[in-house]
């Protein structure tokens, strides 16, 4: 049916492709797949797909290179897989602007979960954006629009492409701020607690907003760590009609 929620699988195991095609298509979502980065892009451009699901051990250009070069242009929610249950891979995947990480092997209910919560938020990305009326959030030379999900430029209008994560965050902070929110306060916004992963996946968000909002080089420091409690938005806010 055209209106079931379109999945790109990439994967270069043929097994992994084929399980999660049958798996997921028998929960009502319709699949592709592609063996590696280039396959993915001519999808990409043929197919207007909903989640992506990528293995970071692709031959060519890995996973997290191709998650990084996404993310610079497109919001596309991205699910990564990784051989690794390393920490360092779980916070890079993240830090390149992955939505959520699980590692191989993995259990299918647990995958199912995370992918439905993730369309879930994304949906409702879309729902906020064909509402009329949310007010803007001007700190510095950045403009927050929630009606546009958008981060821009005053001066200039020039965008900042930011995650479903990211976005959640900063319009938490920019409607409340210089109010102190703990790490699963943030959780909580960024992603929902069911794809929870630690302190530290909320530090890599942070992180990432962090150097973004910075490459206005007039912008004073606009999250501040409250040690031992979390962050807090310490700049001032005004809110536009």
């Amino acid at each position: 049916m055209p209106d079931k929620e379109l999945i790109l699988v990439v994967d270069d195991d043929p097994q992994i492709t084929s399980f999660l095609a049958r798996y997921l298509e028998k929960q009502e979502y319709r699949v592709i797949c592609a063996s590696d980065g280039r396959e993915m892009q001519v999808l990409l451009g043929q197919e207007n797909v909903d989640l992506c699901i990528l293995d970071i051990g692709l031959p060519g250009k890995n996973g997290l290179d191709i998650t990084r070069d996404i993310r610079a242009k497109s919001s596309l929610p991205i699910l990564v897989l990784s051989g690794r249950d390393e920490t360092f891979d779980r916070v890079v995947g993240l830090e390149f602007g992955a939505d959520d990480y699980m590692v191989k092997p993995f259990e299918p209910r647990e995958l199912l979960a995370r992918v439905r919560t993730i369309l879930r938020r994304s949906k409702a990305v879309e729902q906020q954006r064909d509402q009329d009326g949310p007010p803007s959030f001007q700190f510095g030379n950045w403009v927050l629009s929630p009606a546009e999900r958008s981060l821009s430029k005053a001066d200039t209008g020039e965008e900042v492409v930011l995650t479903t994560s990211e976005f959640e965050l900063l319009h938490l902070f920019a409607a409340h701020p210089h109010t102190v929110f703990t790490r699963d306060q943030l959780l909580d916004a960024a992603r929902g607690r069911a794809s929870f992963a630690g302190d530290r996946t909320i530090d890599v968000h942070i992180m990432r907003l962090r150097k973004k909002l910075a490459s206005d080089a007039g912008s004073p420091e606009t999250i501040r760590t409250i040690h031992g409690v979390g962050y807090s938005f310490a700049v001032r806010v005004t809110q536009l009609s």
